[in-house]
């Protein structure tokens, strides 16, 4: 058999979320790169596999991925997993899927539960058209542009947070995006699972005085801005034209200043 990549997705809460397929998959792999192994080593063993791991994370993630390509180039067949979900989805796992398409080698994707669908479909939100952004950025001028440039975006929006992020983060979404519907889902498919629905206002008022415990997906409305009205986009299109041509803000503001009074207004 030649070697291959397998992207294999892993339960998110509830271990009989593994699908036969995938867990035919890690029983088949002659190596299973994993983010946490002490973790895989427990879903493994739940299933009664032993297989050799091999650690796979952020900070190991380009010496791994080369070490890995060739093992695969090599004939074997490698299982990447993360600790929870579908791999590269706020994980490590991306830059090993690009080595091994730009060396031409085979892979194949196990699809397995998601956190971000499965907050989506319970959210009670729109689903046709969404948008996933992964964690905010914790400070500074990067979570100030974050939340600026999101911030008209008409898709549904799913993001991840730390439990103890949270309420801050509903804070400055209400405060920068207004009070839109909203979800936070928490602990998706394990036996506290739970929604909390309503506006950012009350969510924010919700986890006021508590840190929600579990991992948390928040799911948002998104824009309702009405679109600029055709008069206003020849407004800009003209205002544009005169500053390229050389105008300044002064003058355009004279000339606006003048023409409304010759119209009356």
């Amino acid at each position: 058999m030649s070697g291959r990549l397998s992207i294999v997705g892993t339960p998110i809460g509830n271990l009989e979320d593994l699908s036969p397929r995938a867990l035919r998959t890690l029983a088949e792999a002659d190596v299973v790169a994993a983010e946490d192994t002490r973790r895989a080593g427990l879903l493994l063993a739940r299933h009664g596999l032993r297989r050799p791991l091999l650690s796979y994370f952020e900070a190991n993630e380009a010496r791994r991925a080369e070490e890995l390509c060739r093992r695969i180039r090599g004939g074997e067949q490698v299982a990447l997993i993360s600790d929870a979900g579908m791999p590269a989805i706020s994980d490590p796992g991306y830059r090993l899927v690009r080595l091994c398409i730009d060396a031409g080698l085979m892979l194949c994707v196990v699809p397995g539960p998601s956190a971000v669908l499965a907050a989506l479909v319970g959210s009670g939100l729109p689903v046709s058209d969404f948008r996933f952004v992964g964690f905010p950025p914790r400070s500074g001028g990067k979570r100030r542009s974050w939340l600026a440039g999101l911030r008209t975006e008409k898709t549904t929006l799913i993001l991840f947070e730390a439990p103890g992020r949270l309420h801050r983060t509903l804070q400055e979404l209400y405060e920068t995006w207004g009070d839109r519907q909203a979800a936070v889902a928490r602990e998706l498919t394990k036996l506290h699972e739970e929604f909390v629905r309503g506006s950012l206002s009350d969510l924010v008022t919700r986890f006021a005085s508590k840190a929600p415990l579990g991992e948390v997906t928040v799911v948002v409305e998104g824009s309702r801005a009405a679109e600029p009205a055709p008069a206003d986009d020849a407004l800009r299109a003209a205002v544009r034209a005169a500053l390229v041509a050389g105008a300044t803000a002064r003058d355009v503001y004279r000339l606006a200043v003048a023409l409304a009074q010759e119209v009356g207004r």
